[in-house]
């Protein structure tokens, strides 16, 4: 037998072991990550059953992606007091009872704080299962385990969409049913003879200044991506039921723009290894600016719900890759060591940018209906593309021979702490790892924060 051949058998072996003993970690984030979504439809279908307006629904929206933000700022130290398996497991236990207050408290103020709730323990349980990943991951095979993490997010995403087709919104089951996914979550961790790591996460201290002086059009971007995304998932649900849509056709179409937009990450991330990936992101932004109002306005009302999801895919084909080529431009434009920093900082940015979104647009959805609501995505598309073209002539793209290739991974939290002054970092090994993300070729491939 060969010497590569021998290299090549050692390594897919230690790749099954990892995947073997991580089965139960995987397992228990589909679980948690299948009613996290579910209960982010969810939350729109049912706010409109109950009179919530698009301004209360987008205040809800945003307040996840606050919850978000904080809990990866401050998570990272419980973890580092308590151990991954405790802080994943009370995390997990309150996020689940979260789950049951918003059913149990049906006003618009204890949902914005329950939801901010969830936001929290969401962003630190994503980070307990990322670095616990990294932990357990070798520079072989880290690309592959984050290649899988990413497909375990997706599949649970699009299925934990899905089960809205099985129940009544408007009920008191659905709820019940994100609780037991969330609290499902703890079982295979619980049981698996998988040992938590020994090295606490370390803690990413970022500058975004000294980010945007790096990459002006990634920082202003990654905030307009965040702003675009989540307004669409906190409000055109609301905006799917005000239309006289069942909950079951609004899953169908919230899952077919998560599954357009995975479609269409790919390649477009792939043709951004070869050319500017500033070209990539703003010609997907323009193309949004322009997608967007037309869906709303060229679509029959009343078109059937085959029509409506094929609407979707494509809306999300145009919007969603755009974050992840930007978070590589940005990767492209720093140090090794400073991918944390930088991914850190992405998530801050995206979470302010979806904090934001959601309000501004549900204000403009209750002045305007649909069209508000487009108008709102559009424009933020639009900021992109002229930003995009604007620093195209005030700055080279990075030279081809610096960049990486791109891999497809999940947007997760990174645990940071915001650094005013000269942007100094501390990180431990494996969370540094996690930033930087290997591609499977064992390049420096592109963390998607």
């Amino acid at each position: 037998m060969s010497a590569s051949t021998t290299t090549t058998t050692g390594t897919t072996a230690g790749f099954a072991t990892t995947v073997s003993t991580l089965a139960a970690l995987l397992l228990g984030y589909a679980s948690m990550q299948m009613g996290n979504t579910l209960q982010g439809t969810l939350l729109g279908v049912r706010g409109n059953i109950e009179g919530f307006d698009a301004a209360i629904i987008g205040f809800v929206g945003a307040a996840f992606w606050g919850g978000v933000v904080v809990g990866s700022l401050r998570a990272g130290s419980l973890i580092r007091r308590v151990g991954h398996t405790r802080t994943f497991a009370a995390l997990a236990a309150i996020a689940s009872t979260a789950a049951l207050l918003h059913l149990l408290v049906m006003h618009p103020i204890a949902w914005i704080a329950t939801r901010a709730l969830t936001g929290f323990c969401f962003a630190g349980l994503f980070m307990t299962v990322e670095s616990w990943l990294n932990a357990e991951a070798t520079a072989a095979n880290r690309g592959r385990v984050l290649g899988l993490y990413g497909m375990a997010g997706l599949v649970a995403g699009i299925g934990g969409q899905l089960l809205l087709t099985l129940v009544d919104a408007g009920g008191f089951t659905a709820f019940c049913i994100v609780a037991v996914l969330i609290s499902l979550a703890l079982v295979p961790i619980a049981v698996s003879g998988a040992s938590a790591p020994g090295q606490a996460v370390g803690e990413a201290r970022i500058d975004l200044l000294r980010l945007y002086r790096g990459s002006p059009f990634g920082v202003v971007a990654a905030a307009l991506c965040g702003f675009t995304t989540a307004s669409f998932f906190a409000l055109a649900p609301l905006l799917l039921a005000n239309g006289g849509m069942a909950g079951s056709g609004i899953a169908f179409v919230m899952a077919s723009a998560t599954l357009g937009g995975f479609l269409m990450s790919w390649p477009m991330g792939r043709l951004s290894d070869r050319i500017d990936r500033r070209i990539v992101a703003v010609s997907m932004a323009g193309v949004a600016a322009v997608v967007v109002p037309l869906l709303v306005n060229l679509v029959p009302e009343g078109s059937g719900l085959p029509l409506i999801c094929v609407c979707a895919a494509i809306f999300g084909a145009s919007v969603m890759p755009t974050y992840g080529i930007v978070a590589a431009h940005v990767n492209d434009t720093v140090s090794p060591g400073d991918y944390v920093s930088a991914a850190g900082g992405l998530l801050v940015l995206q979470g302010l940018g979806a904090t934001l979104g959601p309000i501004i647009a549900g204000a403009a959805m209750s002045a305007a209906g649909a069209q508000g609501l487009a108008f709102a995505m559009a424009a933020a598309q639009a900021l992109v593309l002229a930003w995009g073209l604007w620093r195209m002539r005030q700055r080279p793209a990075p030279p081809q021979e610096e960049k990486g290739s791109f891999a497809l991974a999940p947007a997760v939290p990174v645990g940071t702490a915001l650094h005013p002054e000269t942007g100094s970092e501390e990180a431990g090994g494996q969370q540094a790892m996690a930033a930087a993300g290997p591609g499977a070729d064992g390049g420096p491939g592109r963390r998607l924060p």
